[in-house]
């Protein structure tokens, strides 16, 4: 066998058992890839994403679309000729296990967190629409969580609206963690609620819960290493009624990352005329109650899976900006927002066709 010959034969089998053997060698990565996404305007699986009774809505036009990201499960044990392909492919993006299940988080557990996230963005969305169209919204701070094997449980429940701690007004959720920490461990601390079942029925009769409990309760240290403060064992939270009743129908999607589009699509039902003028935009971002927008996860995939689909312009986070601009689709403009002002300003400009001006997404 001439030489040349036995060279490429051994060069072939070599890169056989080479792949091979990346066939059978696992490696700790999962995968990112663009999902759906779904138009916040429109239908899916034959019903409106955004239904809204008890209020005069107005027809919209154009795409105001919110993006997902695939992952490969918890449970998917990734090998080396796919960690590889993943990594020279354009359109996905491999990262490692962890940073998709931190602490061993099982699927199931993912799944749970992502659709207790998913809830909330929705809460959030419609409170931060209704405060941009100046429409009032009652809210209160709640107990939110109660943890298992601390001082306050059994003794205040999730659902009971904290009015007072010490007798100081709470006024929002921060306010109680600030006032429980004033205190050393194993000092006393009072809390002013009214009980869960108290304000769910006076909800039901659509009055205002006046009856109110002082419960005593003893901090206890935290657990958590370096920290040094009073705790009670439990997590504040808002709640809101809101004045007509806003659905989000959108099943088999998690995550907080939805708010941002949520929240411009409930205005732009809510409102005269067509946010988008017609134009398609897509985007992401969480929302708070206030209307601050925060960053999310695997922008770079969002924004494939959203010019995929026919968007031209595309609401990116503040702080996603810098990772998004590293490689933009072509075709697509990168609109940076930081708060629900910014979008409805930057959707004012892309209606007009006045887009010079809009605060574009860069590197730095």
């Amino acid at each position: 066998m001439p030489r040349r010959t036995a060279t490429m034969l051994a060069s072939t089998l070599m890169l056989i058992a080479l792949l091979c053997a990346g066939v059978f060698i696992t490696v700790p990565y999962s995968e990112m890839s663009p999902g759906p996404t779904v138009n916040t305007l429109g239908e899916h699986d034959g019903e409106p994403v955004l239904q809204i009774s008890g209020r005069k809505t107005y027809a919209t036009t154009g795409n105001l679309n919110m993006t997902t990201v695939r992952v490969t499960s918890a449970d998917y044990n990734m090998n080396l000729v796919e960690a590889v392909y993943g990594w020279l492919a354009h359109d996905n993006k491999v990262v490692p296990h962890d940073t998709l299940y931190p602490d061993g988080k099982t699927e199931e557990q993912s799944t749970q967190e992502n659709a207790e996230e998913f809830s909330q963005s929705q809460e959030s969305a419609k409170v931060a629409a209704l405060k941009e169209l100046d429409i009032p919204v009652k809210s209160w701070v709640i107990v939110a969580t109660v943890v298992k094997d601390t001082p306050a449980e059994g003794r205040l429940h999730a659902g009971d609206v904290i009015k007072a701690v010490d007798g100081t007004p709470v006024k929002a959720f921060d306010d109680v963690a600030e006032l429980v920490t004033k205190h050393k461990a194993g000092e006393k601390v009072v809390f002013t609620v009214v009980p869960a079942k108290e304000q769910a029925a006076a909800e039901k009769e659509n009055r205002t819960a006046t009856t109110t409990e002082d419960i005593t309760i003893t901090t206890a240290e935290s657990d958590d290493r370096g920290e040094d403060r009073a705790i009670v064992g439990i997590e504040a939270g808002t709640d809101h009624t809101l004045p007509f009743a806003i659905d989000i129908k959108l099943a088999d999607v998690g995550g907080p990352s939805a708010g941002l589009m949520f929240a411009l699509g409930i205005v732009d039902k809510l409102t005269p005329g067509s946010l988008t003028g017609g134009k398609f935009v897509a985007g992401t971002g969480t929302i708070d109650d206030d209307g601050k927008v925060g960053p999310i996860g695997g922008i770079e995939m969002k924004t494939v899976g959203a010019r995929a689909k026919g968007a031209r312009y595309f609401l990116t986070p503040k702080d996603n900006c810098a990772a998004a601009a590293r490689d933009v689709p072509e075709g697509l403009t990168l609109v940076k927002v930081d708060t629900i002002d910014d979008a409805m300003s930057a959707l004012k400009d892309i209606r007009g066709g006045d887009t010079d001006g809009l605060p574009r997404c860069t590197r730095d």
